[in-house]
């Protein structure tokens, strides 16, 4: 068993970094050089933790459990452990073992169909699906990292979640967009006493560069560090407080919703290509659109496509196919019927490729209906150890701070997952009790010659599965290599003929594609963390963007 990190190394950790200033988010790096430990790539405070966890002997899902644990203090708007959902991939250092684990919210027993009714402009009614407490599931968080430390780690969720203790102690300084965010939700935390007490003093939310502490908060997992579990936030004394503030100001998760919540270990969805072979979360996670484009391309020939013009169009027309598919078809396979195995066969794809080709040759754009909807508040963490052992993992609040609530007494913000269902009763993905509801995170592993050698995910709501899928063709079809693959600009499409380019898009492409019709705009793309692992060398690396 490696050695913990100690009480006292912990709390140098977290206060040197504080002082350092390295809480505060880098969101462009390039390839880093080889580690010889292994490490973590994605936020900048949980990659030292993670580091520390690799250097002090742990294997890749302890860093990136440790790591995801520090990110719900020190990146309080993207995540926290009130969160609604993580969605995590492991795989081992010899690739006879890839494991997904589901740590996705559910709905609580009460949701039904209708219960986010629309406004003559398709508009829920107080937008109570975003903000307030009818907008928050059962968080899904705890139960992932635990259940992703029991089955695959080595160390204790005691020694784990310590890091995180010391950072909700002693606190970090504010980003200026986390504090303009707070700023902006002021009158939602000035609703219920958990949001005034935590987030507002005199009236007033904390301004950038402020240290930020959550005492509440650390007493919350300094208690199940004690019980070495998080079994009570789900069925003990400190669900018991969540669902009394729950029913207290009209929200629906009740102690027997957090009683039966269970995250789950799944197998992942696997698409080959070449010698390559791309692993991702399934449903509801968000890898099967991007497996689904992945078989279209393929079936195209598409990097035999002249490069350009040509392969843009048909890269672009099989992600608005595959988007159409997804915002129609797609939610939780355990409550609806959904036809997986039709959109991700091989002849589905091919008819889609026809219709590709046809648009190409006759200089049309598809046709289908679809809506963009913005969605913010994400972390991914990926991690490689020494041995090879790869993970990444994604984790969320949905929204920056999600609901906006805070449990009282806690400490505790809570994410938004119902906003992640469909407002129509339609709907597969509309709400219902016990849905998990469809969403953007799609960590994903590449094999090669049967080994790990890529984990990658990402942050930035519904562009997250075009943006890892744009690092992964590159990769898998293309052959680049980890930096280049990075590096390479995206597009975004969400099944509408609104097209997103990157700024180094190239430049000529994005007058012509408006002439053909697509309304097209310059716009940033997901944010990407991924590391990588030569079998051959045994060197770590990674690449953030």
């Amino acid at each position: 068993m490696p050695a913990p990190i100690t009480r006292r190394a912990s709390i140098r950790l977290t206060t040197g970094l504080v002082a350092s200033g390295l809480v505060l988010p880098r969101f462009l790096r390039a390839a880093t050089p080889a580690y010889p430990h292994g490490l973590v790539r994605g936020e900048p405070t949980a990659e030292k933790i993670g580091a520390t966890v690799l250097a002090s002997g742990g294997n890749a899902v302890d860093a990136v459990v440790a790591a995801a644990l520090a990110s719900t203090i020190c990146a309080p708007a993207m995540t926290g452990i009130g969160g609604y959902g993580a969605s995590i991939i492991i795989a081992s250092a010899d690739g006879k073992k890839v494991v997904c684990i589901d740590g996705n919210s559910t709905a609580p027993s009460a949701a039904h169909r209708a219960m986010f009714p629309v406004d003559e402009k398709g508009i829920v009614r107080g937008n109570v699906n975003e903000v307030g407490w009818l907008a928050a599931g059962v968080p899904g968080i705890l139960a992932g990292l635990q259940l992703a430390l029991d089955r695959h780690g080595t160390r204790s969720f005691r020694d784990s979640v310590a890091p995180a203790i010391d950072l909700a102690k002693n606190g970090f300084p504010l980003s200026l967009n986390v504090a303009a965010t707070l700023k902006k939700l002021t009158p939602i935390l000035a609703s219920h006493p958990g949001g005034r007490q935590l987030y507002l003093r005199n009236g007033q939310p904390p301004a950038a560069g402020e240290i930020f502490r959550n005492p509440e908060l650390a007493a919350v997992l300094t208690t199940l560090a004690q019980r070495n579990s998080v079994e009570s936030f789900y069925r003990g004394d400190i669900a018991q407080i969540m669902a009394a503030d729950f029913a207290r100001h009209g929200g629906l998760v009740t102690a027997a919703d957090l009683a039966a919540h269970r995250a789950r270990e799944v197998p992942p969805l696997r698409f080959g290509w070449d010698d390559s072979e791309v692993c991702t979360a399934p449903l509801t996670a968000g890898g099967f659109t991007m497996l689904q484009c992945l078989a279209t391309l393929r079936a195209l020939q598409w990097p035999q496509i002249a490069a350009g013009l040509p392969r843009t169009r048909a890269y672009l027309e099989a992600l608005r196919l595959a988007w159409s598919d997804r915002l129609s078809l797609l939610g939780d396979p355990d409550h609806a019927t959904i036809p997986q195995e039709k959109l991700l066969s091989t002849a589905y794809a091919e008819t889609s490729a026809r219709r590709i080709e046809f648009a190409l040759r006759s200089g049309t754009i598809l046709q289908h209906a679809a809506t963009s909807r913005p969605h913010t508040g994400t972390i991914n963490l990926s991690a490689v150890d020494a041995a090879g052992n790869l993970a990444a993992i994604t984790l969320t609040h949905g929204g920056g701070f999600g609901s906006a609530v805070t449990i009282a007494g806690l400490g505790l913000t809570l994410g938004h997952g119902m906003s992640r269902f469909e407002t129509s009763p339609d709907h597969p993905n509309a709400p219902g009790p016990g849905k998990r509801p469809l969403h953007n995170m799609c960590p994903s592993i590449v094999l090669r010659g049967g080994r790990p050698t890529v984990a990658v995910g990402g942050r930035g709501g519904r562009k997250i599965p075009n943006a890892v899928l744009e690092f992964l063709i590159q990769m898998v079809a293309l052959k680049m290599p980890l930096g280049a693959a990075m590096a390479a600009p995206r597009l975004h499409t969400e099944g509408s003929v609104a097209v997103e380019l990157e700024a180094k898009w190239p430049a000529a492409e994005s007058p012509q594609l408006s002439q053909m019709g697509y309304t097209v705009k310059t716009a940033a793309s997901a944010t990407l963390s991924a590391v990588s692992y030569d079998p051959s060398t045994g060197e770590c690396r990674g690449a953030m963007r």
